[in-house]
């Protein structure tokens, strides 16, 4: 249902030229096309017939154009032929997911149902939401969808909803036209996301639709009251504005000057806190949560049930709407939440699935056949009973001897020359980097100027970036291929995703992880084993990773490959035949979740006595799951342990009252066990500080969760260590680092063990050293491709830990200021700032602008721009040579190309300067503001 980001000037996308073509559906089953005449052909032709048509012309199926490709003989891989060895048998009487979708009538459009238009009066949509929703490729709704959202009280707001429905199935639609139809109403919405890429594409998406789109209100802009800012009060109030919340976000926005928060799931939780703290929760009028089936994730998700189960507490009209495409105990999440359940199996675009195994290819219509599949492949019998439908031809390159790896290559060649996109999916990053570079040798060699005028824009773009081109993607980028992971930094990921969202890339090579991000759909979804590192991935997992195969508007169909070797087919088999595991709650005394969800409705004063926590279990889903059997005991332990850590004390009356600590742990947004760790670790700061340096508050400022902490290089570790002045070694032994053990680690090659909770604890403290030494470079300005080249990290891992250590250390300043630690505080505040600067104090103005951080605002500074007016005044044509001095060392480039680079700084600096005016006619206000 969902478009993606609009293609750059010049650029056509696959939706553009769907939104060309006409349709007809043929009443018969059409013949699949050879492939092995796909790869025969080297001439041009300016449209690609479908893979699917009738011997007598009746279907017409959606057309692409062809890409004109050279021999193969040009790579210097090449690619092995797939063949034909079991045609399908046209006349079966058991037709395939595909032959049912053909024989049967197309999706019913607004002609024969006119409730599939979001313009029917039954919605109460503003003509400017549904104009916006058309733009972007939203002209109707599935049958399904008008279904769930005409259900009674849904639109109203008068009752919640729990649905279910398969990726690329149109879920997320619902949930927008409920929460946006509240928005208009002058309501508050907060829309709640796992992952922060997610949070991001959602948040560009959402300001695109509700542009010009204004709430019903009555109140004039003048009776807004003095919580709203001057410079808000002159914008059209009407407006509705979407603002996003995560880690590393640079959004300080408050409550009331947001219309709709797009948040990750620890930010929502704490705003939640916030807002029933101060008393404005009643603003809220509707809260979506996405991946609902993460409630049972006890290191993130959990708080979804906490900050859910807090909403159902108190007795407000908050609506609560939770989706997933993973769900398979929908009753019960929506008896926790008094909700109506809605159950879809629709997929738009239907998929064919195949098992590939020793060079063959085998069809798989059900699980159960999948089995059978795979039994039959590894039994010891002499002939199998079922037959390939393709063979995939054996390679002479040695570097595809490999069955699985010559698989994947052909596969993804065979996408490329039929003009689609491949997607693959590998247990690892190195894997992803490694199968990208192969893959590319083995692409053919685009002849198309345009495409390869296109893929060096891709290039050029990432050139300009200032972590600069990595040097795998340059050599496979012009051959049309990109690996996507975590090691990427964030704008890296969304040029490879845009470009090959726009068909510039004809295939991408990722990680499992990233089925579960992005929004990234492809013709072929490949999958290169189905492990995550050493462990086989889940039946939700999997099916994510299946779904991205195919997207309404990008494709007739979708297919799936998984490529096994035979150790691992009866591991897959038994994979597909698992059922999805229920939803389970995270509230259990093995898991600590209910120890952290009673402090914080004791905190925010929820729950302040016994029969008020009792009502508050019982509205948890622990309670709906496990009843209240044990739980009273449990909670019993469990308040008695909050008291004894200091967390909470109880009165004469029986009355809970948080302390000091208990409040500071929860407004900085961690768990009991953390908040009593970081409360140690300050009481020593307080009482021996090492002011005479940094790198103390450098370590205060690493996160205290092992998750968020990557593992040690121990010989850079001492060699790190070597280098610390007098001061630095001080901190040493007030963190706890035994430089013993730091050299017998780096002698011996191992790990330090993590198997007690002792051993937990000293691990912990030298990761978070190790990552202070980190933090310390990016704040004195060395570029993050500097540091990750420093610590032989991935640049990606870099940004990722100076983003995590920004949210951490506003966690740490707000735990001080509830403590009442001022000074410690304010210390604390001004290293924040050159954490999210990259950079000493005395560039702290220039690095508010965009792209101006860490070394550029250095060389900024060098060149006379030493704040926001001289940069606003500057013209773009002088501050191109600047930004050129702070660019990475790039690799030698023809004069097209550096022409393209050049224009691209230009583009930047363009921004730079209408931000740094931006910025300072703001500052100019605010001053005149406080004059007045």
């Amino acid at each position: 249902m969902y478009s993606h980001h609009p293609a750059p000037i010049g650029f056509t996308t696959s939706v553009d030229l769907a939104q060309r073509q006409q349709y007809s559906v043929g009443t018969v089953h059409g013949i699949k096309r050879p492939h092995v005449q796909l790869a025969s052909e080297v001439h041009v032709l300016p449209e690609r017939q479908s893979l699917h048509q009738t011997s007598n012309n009746t279907l017409h199926a959606f057309k692409r154009p062809r890409i004109e490709v050279a021999l193969a003989t040009e790579s210097r891989l090449r690619a092995s032929e797939i063949r034909e060895v079991n045609p399908i048998n046209e006349g079966s009487s058991k037709p395939s997911a595909y032959t049912q979708r053909v024989r049967l009538a197309s999706t019913p459009g607004v002609s024969q149902n006119p409730l599939l238009s979001l313009s029917h009066p039954s919605y109460s949509l503003p003509d400017t939401l549904v104009r916006n929703f058309a733009a972007l490729g939203i002209k109707s709704i599935y049958p399904w969808q008008s279904s769930c959202l005409l259900g009674r009280g849904l639109l109203t707001g008068e009752k919640n909803l729990v649905y279910t429905a398969p990726t690329g199935g149109g879920k997320s639609l619902v949930a927008d036209v409920m929460m946006l139809k509240r928005v208009i109403e002058g309501k508050k919405a907060m829309l709640v996301l796992p992952y922060v890429a997610l949070v991001q594409e959602k948040l560009n998406w959402l300001r695109q639709a509700v542009e010009g789109v204004e709430k019903r209100l009555d109140t004039p802009s003048e009776a807004l009251g003095p919580s709203i800012p001057m410079w808000r009060k002159n914008q059209e109030h009407r407006s509705i504005r979407v603002v996003g919340f995560f880690g590393g976000s640079r959004a300080r926005n408050e409550w009331t000057d947001v219309d709709i928060a797009v948040c990750t799931i620890e930010k929502a939780n704490s705003m939640i806190n916030k807002a029933v703290e101060e008393g404005n929760i009643g603003d809220l009028g509707i809260v979506v949560l996405d991946e609902l089936h993460m409630v049972h994730d006890e290191y993130r998700g959990y708080l979804m049930e906490l900050m859910t189960t807090k909403l159902l507490c108190m007795q407000r009209s908050i609506q609560i709407v939770g989706m997933s495409a993973t769900l398979s105990n929908t009753e019960v999440l929506a008896r926790w939440l008094d909700a109506k359940y809605y159950q879809s199996k629709y997929r738009p675009i239907p998929i064919e699935e195949y098992l590939v195994y020793d060079n063959s290819i085998y069809p798989v219509s059900t699980s159960s056949s999948f089995f059978k599949t795979a039994s039959q492949l590894n039994s010891t019998q002499s002939k199998p009973i079922i037959s390939p439908v393709r063979a995939i031809v054996p390679s002479k390159h040695i570097e595809l001897a490999n069955p699985v790896a010559n698989a994947v290559i052909s596969l993804a060649v065979e996408t490329a020359k039929s003009g689609y996109g491949a997607l693959i999916f590998c247990s690892s990053r190195l894997k992803c980097q490694t199968t990208a570079a192969l893959l590319s040798e083995a692409m053919p060699a685009v002849q198309d100027d345009d495409l390869l005028d296109r893929r060096k824009e891709v290039l050029s773009s990432l050139r300009s970036l200032p972590v600069g081109l990595d040097e795998v993607l340059e050599k496979t980028i012009i051959r049309g291929v990109a690996f996507h992971h975590a090691g990427l930094t964030t704008e890296e990921r969304d040029i490879v995703s845009g470009a090959f969202d726009c068909g510039v890339l004809k295939a991408i090579v990722a990680t499992c992880s990233l089925a579960a991000g992005i929004n990234l759909p492809a013709r072929r979804v490949i999958l290169q084993g189905a492990r995550m590192g050493r462990d086989l991935i889940g039946p939700a997992m999997l099916r994510q990773m299946r779904g991205r195969a195919g997207r309404k508007g990008k494709d007739e169909i979708g297919e799936s490959y998984i490529c096994c070797q035979k150790d691992d087919l009866e591991d897959v088999a038994n994979l597909l035949e698992a059922d999805l595991p229920p939803v389970e709650s995270c509230l259990t005394s093995e898991r600590r979740g209910i120890k952290r969800a009673l402090l914080e409705v004791i905190v925010v004063r929820l729950a302040t006595h016994r029969d008020a926590i009792q009502d508050y279990i019982r509205r948890t889903l622990l309670y709906h799951i496990e009843g209240p059997v044990a739980l009273d005991s449990m909670v019993e332990e469990t308040i008695e342990d909050l008291c004894t850590t200091g967390m909470v004390n109880v009165d004469r009356t029986g009355t809970y009252e948080a302390t000091l600590l208990g409040q500071a742990t929860v407004i900085s947004s961690l768990t009991p066990e953390d908040g009593s760790f970081v409360h140690s670790d300050f009481q020593r700061a307080l009482r021996a500080f090492v002011m005479d340096g940094e790198m103390h508050i450098f370590y205060m400022f690493t996160p205290v969760q092992p998750l968020t902490l990557g593992d040690i290089n121990w010989p850079i570790f001492r060699r790190e260590m070597d280098g610390l002045d007098e001061s630095g070694l001080r901190v040493l032994g007030f963190a706890g680092v035994n430089p013993a053990l730091v050299n017998r680690m780096a002698n011996s090659g191992k790990s330090l063990p993590e198997n007690t909770a002792q051993e937990k604890e000293i691990s912990r403290i030298y990761r978070r050293f190790y990552a202070a030494f980190q933090l310390r470079d990016l704040c004195n300005e060395v570029p993050i491709h500097a540091v990750a080249r420093k610590y032989e990290m991935q640049r990606g891992f870099v940004q990722n830990l100076a983003q995590t250590c920004d949210g951490f250390a506003a966690g740490m300043i707000a735990f001080c200021e509830r403590m009442n630690w001022g000074m410690l505080r304010s210390v604390l505040i001004h290293m924040s700032d050159r954490l999210k600067a990259g950079a000493k104090a005395d560039l702290l103005e220039l690095a508010k602008i965009p792209f101006v951080k860490s070394r550029t605002a250095r060389i900024f500074w060098e060149n006379g721009l030493k704040g926001l007016r001289a940069v606003a005044e500057a013209e773009a044509r002088n501050l191109v040579p600047i930004l050129l001095l702070a660019q990475p060392k790039k690799s030698k480039i023809n004069g097209d190309e550096e022409a393209k680079y050049q224009q691209k700084l230009m583009l930047k600096a363009e921004i730079i300067i209408s931000a740094a005016s931006r910025l300072w006619e703001r500052q100019q206000l605010v001053e005149i503001e406080a004059e007045i």
